[in-house]
């Protein structure tokens, strides 16, 4: 057997949804809305179902989807891109996936910051690759331009960059995207950048792409999301931006991982990213609603919410609400005796886990945030 998949513990969001499913929990950990796509879209897919093709589509994508890509990010962002930048794959893993398996090389070292989404590390290494580690540290979560030096060797081939990020929330201002272009660009690194967040914005700040920073377009390999801008998770429809040569290199490795994704899915995406922009601020606006209420709620039940400006997440401070124990250890508590599922934050990474930390979901409607909270004041009641 490979002993990476071997050695390989089951995912702590599969863990912690079974333990939800097996002890009738309110579900906060698996990050997913249960509320608000834009059934346009929807409709769009049926249709596309029943009278357009139902064989393999081009393995790069759609025609009508990768256009629509780049005329999407030409509106929002200004970046001048042909749709021969864009490969569609079945979802942002898989982008993620076919980047790294496309340009790591046995031995190549690769920066993560941590915490960090569970894929990189994994596929990194499926790659032949060596994961470097580069902690951000509570409560602010910010890249430390020394930390970042001090990890960057002479193998080093790529920094995997996410912004927004999950878990924490964290959208990083002008200053720490420099710290990353400058070290790029500096030691000769490929990014490759995890947007896939960017359109849940919460706060009114806008984002930045780190392809539209000085010399940085010509070194980025960025993924995106449709299930994470229309809130249609099950669809798996992402892509991979990049320049036209690395953008064939990812082609290569994608065509013999999913190969194509759904004709169908790809053009109601392409309607959605065509006519969709409207969705786009009472989408925001309903996540803004969600984390308000469930930061609200927490903290009048005594929790310690740290700020979330982006994603479908917030943390919590264990320590700081006056709990003692560890997150793997009050996860399990609140999942088997409280009713609620949350994911610790330890799981998160490997060298520097933050184990005083949890992470909630709060795309949810509000009689399951309500219940969520209550289950959390039973559980705060039971650890302490």
């Amino acid at each position: 057997m490979n002993p990476l998949y071997q050695a390989m513990p089951t995912s702590v969001f599969e863990r912690m949804s079974l333990a939800a499913a097996e002890h009738k929990a309110i579900n906060l950990g698996q990050g997913f809305p249960d509320f608000g796509w834009p059934e346009a879209i929807v409709e769009a897919a049926a249709g596309f179902l029943r009278e357009s093709s139902n064989q393999y589509a081009p393995s790069r994508g759609l025609p009508v989807l990768r256009e629509s890509v780049a005329a999407h990010y030409y509106r929002h962002h200004g970046s001048q891109l042909s749709p021969e930048q864009v490969v569609v794959t079945s979802g942002a893993t898989e982008a993620l996936a076919a980047a790294i398996l496309a340009l790591v090389r046995d031995g190549d070292e690769v920066i993560v910051f941590t915490p960090a989404y569970d894929a990189y590390a994994p596929l990194i290494r499926r790659a032949g690759g060596i994961v470097r580690e580069v902690a951000l540290r509570p409560p602010e979560w910010r890249i430390d331009a020394e930390a970042l030096d001090a990890a960057i060797g002479e193998r080093t081939r790529a920094i995997v960059f996410n912004n927004p990020h999950n878990p924490t929330g964290r959208l990083f201002g002008p200053d720490e995207l420099q710290i990353v272009a400058d070290a790029a660009q500096r030691r000769n690194l490929l990014v490759i950048s995890d947007e896939v967040w960017e359109h849940i914005l919460l706060d009114g700040q806008p984002f930045t792409p780190v392809a539209s920073l000085p010399g940085m377009a010509e070194r980025t390999l960025k993924c995106g999301s449709a299930g994470k801008i229309f809130s249609l998770t099950g669809w798996k429809v992402g892509w991979l931006v990049a320049p036209a040569e690395l953008a064939s290199l990812a082609a290569k490795a994608h065509q013999f991982l999913t190969f194509a994704t759904p004709p169908n899915l790809q053009a109601a995406v392409a309607f959605g990213l065509s006519e969709g922009d409207a969705w786009l601020d009472p989408m925001r606006d309903r996540f803004t609603r969600a984390r308000d209420r469930m930061s609200a709620g927490l903290a009048a039940a005594g929790y310690r919410v740290l700020p979330s400006a982006s994603t479908y997440f917030q943390c919590v401070d264990l320590a700081a609400s006056g709990i003692a124990l560890d997150d793997e250890s009050f996860a399990l508590l609140a999942v088997e005796q409280a009713g609620v599922a949350v994911i610790p934050l330890s799981a998160f990474s490997e060298q520097e886990p933050v184990s005083h930390m949890i992470r909630l979901c709060f795309a949810k409607r509000d009689d399951t945030i309500d219940a969520g909270i209550a289950a959390l004041t039973r559980g705060r009641e039971l650890a302490r």
